[in-house]
């Protein structure tokens, strides 16, 4: 997420947000192999890749929204709003009943989100201002 995209992400959630929401904003994901090939590219370097494999505790993809929080969620088109838990004490609604929406719904995470290729990785890294300065653009 670029500094602008953290203020846009800011500003949404100031105008459209209400106390207590969360705000998420959709993103593209790539793997680490893919982002390192991407930025050795535009740097036009020759530095190798060693793959050491997943490391102990080392996540595998990020959770961002979890499928009871998506059941809550409202799409806002670049971002998810996600209220406040406001369930009331009657547990009987949560515990015996059940509410049939979560169990069709997804986590939203960078596993399961749309995957950037390195060309498309590339593109957006360009765009960037610490980039373009260290390319001297």
């Amino acid at each position: 997420m670029s500094l602008e995209d953290s203020v846009d992400l800011v500003l949404h959630a100031f105008n459209h947000g209400q106390q207590g929401d969360i705000f998420i904003q959709k993103s593209p994901a790539s793997t680490v192999q893919d982002l390192a090939e991407a930025l050795i590219g535009i740097f036009k370097k020759e530095n190798k890749i060693s793959i050491i494999g997943t490391r102990h505790g080392e996540k595998l993809y990020e959770s961002l929204v979890s499928r009871e929080e998506m059941a809550k969620a409202e799409d806002m088109g670049h971002y998810y709003r996600i209220p406040a838990d406001n369930r009331d004490l009657n547990y009987n609604k949560y515990f015996v009943e059940g509410e049939q929406k979560v169990s069709q719904l997804d986590d939203y995470t960078s596993h399961n989100t749309k995957r950037l290729n390195v060309p498309e990785i590339k593109e957006l890294l360009l765009k960037l201002d610490y980039i373009q300065e260290n390319l001297n653009v």
